[in-house]
């Protein structure tokens, strides 16, 4: 991507607040990371539909929303929709296939997300992927100090990782939700917080006008932006999950109209765990999530026809025995590959999760986050949620599992990079200047390219069991446990232009004098 002419674009006051990209070299005291980049995903998806099973499903979600209908607890989302000729019975909604497909022909292929810092643009959608950390969970958790409940303390060491890994590509909600501030003001602290300790995308809770007006305008002067430009190109997102089975709820309908109208992009993730809130065949379920999402993006799409729209898939299974979710399951995979089919067939950009159900980080996180994110690659999917940091099923984000996550995507992302077939790459002369029975270490060939040949990990342990021994058998949750640390202890915050630090601050203040946000208690 050329950055010359992304910041081209970009207004002089907002290139100065957005400084530098922070440690886009890979280089620091505590690891030795990969460059920020936006990785690319050539590879074909896995497709286990055929054609006649995506036409099944798609035939499955329009007769769900034509004979079925959407509850819209939202009366204006709902008299929008009953103008555009849908079948409105109370909050129910109903509407034909001609029309929905009519009007997912507005939603882009792919859209950018612009932060304060330009050189952290990124792009959703096409062959692209992108990543973010850990959103929402009440509890954190470290080899130290045990669970806990999250505090803005906690709230901003896991923000300051956001910013420190390369591999994290937005800031999505909350890394844990500070629970030590109250929630009329909260979403004003953490944004202020996310919008000095980051400059990468950020995400707004869609919960009501209060909390998405403050953001919006937050985002702006962070970017030292006016309104008509603010408007003009996505600068944030929110993501809003449907009440399955069916519904879709006041608050992040609310939210999502206003961003829509603004050109704000917003993710639609109906939340499908089979057996529970959807079938307990993967085909029911997606067939359910396809149409619990799509109703959604008809109606952005009627308020504001081209408005940036990505669909998400959040569909698993429950244990049987239990009712618990469960992720990163064979069932999963295959509802992410599912998902991706169907969005690939909807013309839309897709979203998933780096899941799992482990109580702590230990094999089962790593095997089940490992398939979460296979799925997510595998199925070619745009923007990843939750991929660092997720314990507990979402309840809990772990410091340890953070740096864990972050170096299987570091992995993932240099196994998505182009392989060469030049003459120098396919090395014949090499290969003759070794000859039968020689080795390639010394040769020119290695001698030029083996400090970059191969991708280096920055967490895993590749000695031998006896060095591995005599460093004193340290196990992967205790190596994570130190690089958190080194890295919060060398972090830096990227700079920020000081009036806009001191217009965000009286934002923040005056806001807080006007009571910030309802709550009901």
């Amino acid at each position: 991507m050329d950055t010359d002419a992304l910041i081209s674009d970009v207004p002089r006051r907002g290139r100065r607040s957005g400084g530098r990209a922070g440690n886009t070299r890979g280089k620091g005291a505590a690891i030795a990371q990969l460059p920020w980049s936006l990785p690319i995903n050539t590879d074909k998806p896995t497709e286990p539909l055929s054609e006649e099973g995506v036409q099944a499903i798609h035939n499955g979600a329009m007769r769900i929303l034509e004979e079925i209908g959407i509850e819209f607890l939202n009366p204006e989302a709902v008299e929008i929709l009953g103008k555009a000729g849908c079948i409105v019975d109370g909050e129910n909604v109903r509407m034909g296939r001609d029309m929905v497909m009519a009007q997912l022909k507005h939603v882009p292929a792919s859209f950018t997300l612009t932060p304060r810092n330009p050189d952290r643009r990124i792009e959703i959608g096409g062959d692209r992927m992108v990543f973010g950390n850990v959103s929402s969970p009440p509890n954190c958790s470290d080899l130290d100090r045990g669970r806990r409940v999250g505090s803005r303390e906690s709230y901003r060491d896991l923000i300051k990782l956001t910013q420190y890994f390369n591999c994290i590509h937005f800031a999505g909600g909350y890394p844990v939700e500070p629970i030590d501030i109250h929630a009329s003001v909260r979403h004003l602290d953490c944004l202020y917080d996310k919008l000095i300790l980051t400059d990468k995308a950020v995400h707004a809770y869609s919960l009501g006008k209060e909390r998405v007006e403050d953001v919006m305008e937050m985002v702006r002067i962070a970017g030292g932006l006016t309104h008509e430009e603010f408007d003009a190109t996505p600068r944030m997102y929110t993501n809003i999950n449907s009440t399955s089975p069916l519904k879709h709820d006041y608050p992040m309908l609310d939210g999502s109209m206003r961003l829509a109208r603004r050109g704000q992009p917003t993710v639609v993730t109906p939340f499908t765990l089979a057996g529970a809130m959807a079938p307990v065949t993967l085909a029911g379920a997606v067939a359910q999530s396809m149409a619990e999402g799509l109703a959604a993006i008809v109606l952005f799409q009627l308020i504001n026809p081209g408005c940036p729209t990505a669909i998400g898939t959040f569909t698993s299974n429950v244990d049987m025995k239990t009712g618990a979710p469960a992720f990163g399951t064979p069932d999963y995979m295959r509802a992410t590959q599912m998902s991706g089919q169907m969005a690939r067939f909807y013309g839309l950009p897709l979203r998933a999760s780096n899941a799992c159900a482990a109580n702590c980080p230990d094999a089962q996180a790593a095997w089940e986050s490992a398939f979460s994110l296979w799925s997510a690659v595998s199925s070619r999917v745009n923007m990843v949620y939750h991929a660092a940091g997720w314990l507990e099923g979402g309840l809990c984000a772990s410091y340890e599992k953070f740096v864990m996550d972050c170096e299987t995507l570091q992995q993932m992302i240099a196994y998505m990079k182009p392989v060469g077939t030049t003459e120098a790459d396919i090395a014949v002369d090499a290969i003759k200047e070794v000859g039968p029975g020689g080795h390639f270490f010394g040769c020119q060939h290695t001698q030029e390219r083996y400090e970059t040949a191969f991708y280096s990990p920055f967490l895993s342990d590749w000695s031998n069991f006896e060095n591995w021994q005599e460093g004193g058998a340290v196990q992967t949750p205790e190596r994570a446990n130190k690089i958190w640390k080194a890295i919060l202890a060398e972090f830096e915050a990227p700079p920020i232009d000081p009036a806009i630090d001191e217009e965000l601050q009286a934002f923040v203040a005056k806001r807080k004098e006007e009571g910030g946000a309802p709550t009901d208690f």
